[in-house]
């Protein structure tokens, strides 16, 4: 089967005008050839857009395959040298899999490493099986709806269990963010545009009492105490806090500078350009990491490390150290990302301002602290309505004040 994607598909046919006598002509390349053709349309505003569009369907169907060279200019020389076979017809269009192949690597560029591979098992796992040998173009709203019924439905795992929708909005997002881009290079009608995601149920946070969290800081092992205080007392994310190094930290300004993280085993760009920030040290923090550098600074560049001076890994901690210890000490299994949210809690039940607060954890603005923190941020009075139910007995004294009396 010839290829489908023979570099000059994208490269974007011209339309032209001949210097001599101001008609249009067609300017493209098709089957490694350079095709120039005649119209016989004066140059102007009008005619060039007729042909323009005419030019956009030309490009559409080169790259599915369906290009009829003939039916377009039946009176070019080209014409035969480009007849196409009578069997070569709709078995020679782009697949959803074929194109998502070129899609991947053309945007995998901006992509972090987690979110490749993320996309990559999407695709290889749910999307592929189902659509990927289907002419992207003939995908209808129709096919895209029961694809994403039939991911609500399927089971993973043992014990029978179903795609959350949150991984379903995922999965049908990947597809989506491939249909859109192949409508536009192709010129068809997105089937994916427009839809509405599924509702995803609202999760609330389990933060840590100041009484577990002392707990824990004084049972778990001696040479990750420290390492618990930072966590704890930061809201660092676990790979901001495996992947950092002694350069980022200020001991002078008091400050860490939270400038890149450690996942799956490589150093990367933080999640967001709005994760970039600096966190002001509280004292048990700044405490901990100088306490921290007579362990680790000789040794390496990361401040928190393993044996032979490399970063903690997420995974392991987890297995190994956190659970076990939560189980030790009774309390509920939570992962480790609690940790972020407990930080988040005493912050705010401490009064600091919510703009500061969504500075130190890395939010663009306080909107997210208010829709998931917004039970534990204090109205600076009172926490059991009486500063409501005050402003309304003023209200009817002053409008009755015969009342006060």
């Amino acid at each position: 089967m010839r290829s489908l994607w023979p570099t000059e598909v994208f490269a974007m046919g011209k339309v032209r005008a001949r210097p001599e006598s101001g008609r249009l002509y067609f300017d493209f390349v098709y089957n490694g050839d350079r095709c120039r053709e005649q119209t016989a349309l004066e140059d102007n505003p009008q005619n060039r857009k007729v042909v323009e569009n005419q030019m956009k369907r030309i490009e559409a169907e080169i790259t599915l395959g369906t290009f009829e060279y003939e039916r377009y200019f039946p009176k070019s020389k080209l014409a035969k040298k480009f007849c196409r076979p009578a069997n070569d017809s709709a078995g020679d269009q782009l697949t959803l899999r074929e194109f998502s192949d070129r899609w991947f690597s053309q945007f995998e560029v901006a992509w972090r490493h987690n979110y490749k591979v993320t996309v990559r098992i999407n695709l290889n796992k749910h999307i592929l099986p189902v659509l990927g040998d289907k002419p992207i173009n003939e995908s209808t709203r129709d096919d895209v709806m029961e694809f994403r019924a039939d991911m609500t439905r399927k089971t993973i795992g043992e014990g029978g269990r179903t795609l959350a929708n949150k991984s379903v909005n995922d999965i049908v997002g990947i597809l989506g963010a491939i249909m859109a881009e192949a409508s536009v290079r192709l010129q068809f009608m997105n089937p994916c545009a427009g839809l509405k995601r599924l509702k995803v149920q609202r999760q609330d946070i389990e933060p840590f009492s100041l009484d577990d969290v002392q707990t824990i800081i004084r049972t778990i092992r001696a040479d990750y105490r420290d390492y618990m205080v930072v966590r704890f007392f930061t809201g660092m994310r676990s790979g901001e806090l495996h992947g950092l190094k002694w350069k980022n930290v200020d001991f002078e300004r008091r400050q860490i500078l939270v400038r890149e993280t450690w996942t799956q085993g490589r150093t990367e760009y933080t999640k967001t350009d709005g994760s970039q920030r600096e966190i002001e040290m509280s004292l048990p923090v700044y405490e901990a990491l100088k306490r921290q550098v007579e362990v680790t600074r000789h040794l390496t560049e990361y401040v928190f490390c393993t044996r032979n001076g490399g970063p903690l890994d997420t995974k392991n901690f987890t297995a190994r150290i956190w659970y076990p210890l939560l189980s030790y000490l009774g309390l509920k299994a939570r992962r480790p990302y609690q940790t972020r949210h407990t930080c988040a809690t005493f912050w705010l039940a401490a009064g600091e301002n919510p703009e500061w607060v969504a500075k130190q954890l890395g939010h663009s603005n306080t909107e997210m602290l208010f829709r998931v923190y917004s039970r534990y941020i204090p109205n600076l009075t009172r926490k059991d309505g009486s500063a409501f139910d005050r402003l309304l007995a003023s209200a009817l004294l002053e409008a009755n004040p015969e009342q006060g009396n």
